[in-house]
């Protein structure tokens, strides 16, 4: 009797002949890559493939890492809840290759509003389909075989999108000003560019809920798929702390940093008595301001006012300390980054807590608005 054996699914060499005559007919593709590249470990293809093609590459907020921010062709994360530096991309592209993206990410009207794009949708799985996602070819099978028989077979777009490197500069300026901010309360530029600087490449940070995220996913720089986890689609509250345990457990040898609202916090912080009791050292970033950051955020926008979202805190540290676990305060912007290196250097669950200025919510989304303007 032979051994069966499994093969991983080809995609369909008539769907590519389709999609290598779209691509060919393109003037100016995008992809975007989503959750599914990073799980389907479709890094390299995809590195290969926008090389090859000289495409640029955009990533939601769950696919972060899974193509280098540091790569000249990656333009950054797309799904702030405005129109944002990315969106300017989208706004000339003709193709929109969405690799391992579903809906659930965010809603595709974000970057194709008047539904007139193509639509080029390459995934373990099919695609969902609405007014604004109109598939015009879809390949259904292991992301990285897919890909892989594009390169031989389509002519790489000629020179680049002269809005590729507007859109890196005005990315890298705003985490550039941030690091050198140092008034208290923190900007969260700052706080998200000392996060950065305190990990290295591999570690893995854990981003909660609230206005907190929106910062992380526009601005931490990834480098490796699975080390900036966001949880999107249903958005769920409070997942870091329980779920920087989990990875901890996973990878033993990485620093993990959960990285969470007070509101966050608040909900779960319970799970600190878990993890010093399992001897299970991680660190816990809280972003204080005494609010739901978020709520607040979207009531300011959209009704002008806000009501009903803000509380006390307890005292964190004496909080952390209650549960055996090391406090931290931060009373000083230049004391962020050393206490960071300090705290995720010891083998022990450490918690800091860090007073943030989300006055910087409604600037940026102003400033986001005059850009869009100005285009």
């Amino acid at each position: 009797m032979f051994p069966s054996e499994v093969y991983d699914s080809a995609p369909s060499p008539t769907q590519i002949i389709r999609a290598i005559k779209i691509l060919e007919e393109s003037k100016y593709p995008i992809i975007l890559a989503g959750h599914g590249a990073a799980r389907d470990k479709a890094q390299n293809a995809l590195i290969k493939f926008s090389e090859d093609l000289n495409i640029p590459v955009v990533t939601t907020f769950m696919g972060k890492g899974v193509f280098p921010d540091r790569h000249p062709n990656a333009l950054g994360t797309i799904g702030f809840m405005h129109r944002d530096y990315v969106n300017f991309g989208f706004d000339t592209a003709d193709l929109l290759i969405c690799i391992g993206y579903d809906m659930q990410e965010f809603d595709p009207i974000r970057i194709n509003p008047t539904g007139d794009k193509k639509i080029m949708h390459i995934s373990r799985y099919p695609a969902e389909v609405d007014i604004n996602y109109s598939v015009t070819v879809g390949i259904q099978s292991n992301i990285s075989m897919a890909l892989e028989n594009f390169s031989n077979n389509v002519r790489p777009k000629e020179g680049s999108w002269s809005r590729n490197q507007y859109i890196r500069n005005l990315l890298q300026k705003e985490l550039k000003d941030g690091t050198k901010d140092n008034s208290f309360p923190l900007k969260p530029q700052r706080i998200v560019a000392d996060v950065r600087l305190a990990l290295e490449d591999s570690d893995i940070v854990l981003v909660d809920t609230g206005a907190l995220k929106m910062w992380m996913a526009r601005l931490y720089p990834t480098q490796t798929p699975n080390t900036c986890l966001i949880s999107n689609g249903l958005s769920t509250m409070a997942f870091a702390l329980p779920g920087a345990i989990g990875v901890k457990l996973a990878y033993p040898q990485r620093k993990v940093l959960a990285v969470v609202g007070d509101g966050g916090l608040m909900m779960l912080g319970s799970e600190l008595e878990t993890a010093v009791r399992e001897k299970i050292s991680i660190v816990v970033l809280i972003w204080e301001d005494q609010a739901y950051g978020l709520i607040k955020w979207k009531m300011d926008l959209e009704l002008g006012h806000h009501s009903s979202v803000d509380f006390n805190n307890p005292d964190f540290v004496k909080y952390a300390e209650s549960f055996g676990a090391k406090g931290y305060r931060i009373k000083h912007a230049s004391d962020l980054l050393p206490t960071l290196k300090s705290a995720l250097k010891d083998n022990i669950v450490s918690v800091i807590t860090c007073q943030v200025d989300y006055s910087e919510n409604i600037k940026l989304t102003e400033k986001l608005g005059h850009l869009t303007e100005s285009i």
